[in-house]
């Protein structure tokens, strides 16, 4: 359960593209993407996490810099907060609220978190990233339509919580499609964005989290405190 919810909470190649003669490496298109987020105060979007045999839905909600919330409806009304200072979540099926305060030392920078502004300066300050198959879109996935331009980042260190990770970014948007990561105990995680909707003028209020009165409230569910 703790690795899972860390989770939520993602060789330089050459590229010539057609319309330009600049020389783009893949830690440049990364930077581009980065600097595509930076102008990114807010966004919303439809989200699928799997893991394994395991496959959840919701909608995800992010407002610059930190504060991130997941709606589920697989499974159904389970929630996910964070507002920058403490992590809350709620798990339905238990009657169950946990919530754990973090420090800007100890916050997770993975998984949903890693489709932000500071999710990707961290990526590029810890991994090393390359292009997946060369510069050029290549479809998603076998047989589909849809194109992305594919990186794979290999950590720089052994303290990553991903060993790889492998970005597929859309070409147009440079926003992120996809999210595939393989964590040090060689599980596979995918996180996949769809409708993406940017600086839609998200309130604060949204990551304010009204626990059920029914409830039983877990503190400290991660570690026992956030020194």
């Amino acid at each position: 359960m703790k690795s899972w919810l860390l989770l939520l909470i993602l060789p330089v190649c050459i590229a010539f593209p057609a319309n330009s003669q600049e020389i783009i490496t893949a830690e440049r298109y990364l930077e581009m993407v980065s600097e595509r987020y930076g102008g990114v105060r807010d966004y919303e979007a439809n989200i699928a996490i799997r893991s394994g045999n395991s496959e959840m839905y919701g909608n995800v909600s992010y407002l610059s810099p930190s504060f991130l919330r997941i709606d589920f409806t697989r499974p159904a009304d389970q929630v996910i907060v964070f507002n920058g200072e403490l992590l809350t979540v709620y798990l339905p099926e238990y009657r169950a609220v946990l919530n754990q305060g973090i420090t800007p030392g100890r916050r997770p920078a993975s998984g949903a978190s890693l489709a932000s502004a500071q999710g990707l300066v961290l990526l590029r300050r810890n991994y090393v990233p390359s292009f997946l198959t060369g510069p050029d879109p290549v479809p998603l996935e076998a047989d589909s339509q849809e194109q992305a331009v594919k990186l794979r980042l290999a950590r720089r260190t052994i303290s990553e919580g991903f060993r790889e990770i492998i970005l597929s970014i859309n070409p147009t948007t440079r926003l992120i499609r996809r999210i595939e990561g393989r964590t040090i105990a060689d599980v596979q995680v995918q996180f996949d964005f769809t409708n993406i909707r940017t600086n839609q003028g998200i309130p604060e209020l949204r990551f304010i989290y009204d626990s059920p009165a029914s409830a039983n409230m877990y503190n400290n569910f991660l570690f026992r405190d956030s020194n």
